[in-house]
């Protein structure tokens, strides 16, 4: 049986109001007593209820953040962000895997309500997040969006210029000789699909290339999505000389279908993607991508959020674009390190 605050009192000869005086870190009382009642806390090995205290207090202590794959490092690292500075000032956070599920998420954003945390982190599914939201908006609830935005919801929001990197990393393959180039990208109701999809094209638009329906292949953002697309660009005829990936996990998925084929990159084919992180930098060769700054994306979230429980900040939403880099490896058939973000193509 876990000690309560009356097996402390009672062990210290105290008043239960005594005991919570000093968890809480009260005033009022007496050295001696302070020994006492922290003596019996050691001995009787007791943990606070955090819960209890919260609902004394209206204040939980706890910060969710919700996302929608966890086991993509990219999510990883922008947790481990927003836990520090959560950690820093006093929060605990509680992490949810939402799996791309819309009904999941819907759960975990109920649950946020009623387990009182005081404000929300969440890197939505798609568009369709929206009316899970929409429960937080109406009990005005601080909240973040990462990464990902929604589309008719305005809030408080963190994100890459995907448009921008993706632009920059579809210019790059043009330049260094690629014309048949296909897409690996998620559906068009998830933000970052669009914005990526959207600075692809305008870089193919810009080097006068065309590219044909079937070399943009729409599927899940994970190892599995990336493998399945991959089959299918591999079938094609003529075959594309290289594949942009939206993300590190799809990219993961695409060269396990590329190396079951017998094939190698970039010899046979290009690949470059989204996200630079340590699980693919063992990979030979090393992948060309655009790298976002993912541990800022969470660091930043979490300030905004808190600035809002605070009520430092109660204006109209907030919006912060972070820049991203293109790192140029091997898999792009370039020899180069690194290309400046205002790279543009020859010829253009």
């Amino acid at each position: 049986m876990n000690a309560t605050v009356r097996d402390v009192a009672r062990k210290a000869g105290v008043s239960a109001m005594t005991v919570s005086r000093v968890i809480n870190g009260g005033a009022g009382v007496r050295p001696e007593t302070r020994r006492k009642v922290e003596r019996a806390v050691t001995e009787l090995d007791f943990v606070p209820n955090g819960v209890a205290r919260g609902l004394m207090s209206s204040k939980s202590g706890t910060l969710g953040v919700i996302v929608p794959d966890i086991s993509n490092p990219f999510f990883s690292i922008l947790v481990r962000g927003a836990e520090t500075v959560a950690r820093r000032s006093g929060y605990r956070v509680l992490l949810c895997n939402s799996e791309g599920d819309l009904g999941l998420e819907k759960q975990y954003v109920q649950d946020m309500i009623s387990h009182r945390a005081e404000g929300l982190i969440i890197a939505p599914v798609g568009d369709r997040s929206k009316a899970n939201l929409q429960l937080l908006e109406r009990r005005k609830f601080p909240l973040v969006l990462i990464d990902r935005s929604v589309a008719g919801f305005d809030c408080d929001l963190v994100q890459a210029d995907s448009v921008a990197g993706a632009k920059m990393l579809a210019s790059h393959l043009l330049s260094v000789g690629h014309r048949r180039i296909a897409v690996i990208i998620e559906p068009d109701n998830v933000s970052t699909a669009r914005d990526r999809l959207a600075g692809f094209n305008a870089a193919m638009k810009a080097g006068g290339i065309k590219v044909p329906a079937s070399h943009i292949l729409r599927t899940t953002a994970d190892r599995a999505g990336g493998y399945t697309a991959m089959q299918q660009i591999l079938s094609l005829d003529p075959r594309p000389s290289a594949v942009f990936a939206v993300n590190n996990m799809t990219a993961l998925g695409a060269m396990q279908a590329i190396r079951e084929r017998g094939l190698v990159v970039p010899k046979d084919i290009a690949l470059v993607c989204f996200d630079d992180v340590e699980h693919l930098a063992v990979l030979s060769p090393f992948l060309t991508v655009v790298n976002q700054p993912t541990e800022m994306f969470g660091t930043l979230a979490a300030q905004l959020v808190l600035d809002r429980i605070a009520g430092d900040t109660g204006g109209p939403p907030r919006r912060v674009v972070l820049q991203a880099d293109l790192l140029v490896r091997e898999s792009c058939g370039s020899k180069l390190s690194t290309i400046p973000q205002n790279h543009k193509p020859k010829g253009q």
